[in-house]
């Protein structure tokens, strides 16, 4: 299966990648790469839903906002960290960073009963970030 993997990401992906960065200036080539990453996941669970429908499996993706999380902590300290948490409130329409329990909460819905007719879907706990 990993050699099926790689082949596929190699030629679809990575080619397609590495031919546009050559033939172009690329602002910010790491975002390209990031926000591919995250459209594969997407994508993942909308075919793996109807792959594994015969199993009554669900697949969906939770996408997370900003998290006040410890990472935030490990490249700044002190001012510079309250200023880039600022920033980042400044950012989200409901003015504050998210907290962990928030995302804990929407990983249990998709968990639960609650949620049995949802599949394939992607679930934004970001405060409106990525819907404005």
């Amino acid at each position: 299966m990993r050699d099926f993997f790689d082949l596929h990401f190699d030629a679809n992906v990575k080619g397609l990648f590495y031919s546009a960065q050559k033939g172009l200036p690329l602002g910010f080539p790491a975002m390209s790469v990031y926000s591919a990453t995250k459209a594969a996941v997407r994508s993942f669970a909308r075919t793996w839903t109807n792959d594994l429908r015969s199993r009554r499996i669900r697949v969906n993706v939770l996408s997370p906002g900003h998290i006040d999380t410890p990472i935030l902590e490990s490249p700044q300290q002190g001012e510079a960290l309250t200023k880039i948490k600022k920033e980042m409130e400044n950012n989200v329409p409901l003015g504050r960073l998210g907290d962990p329990d928030e995302i804990a909460k929407a990983v249990s819905f998709l968990a639960s009963d609650d949620s049995s007719y949802v599949s394939a879907t992607e679930l934004f706990v970001d405060g409106g970030l990525t819907q404005i």
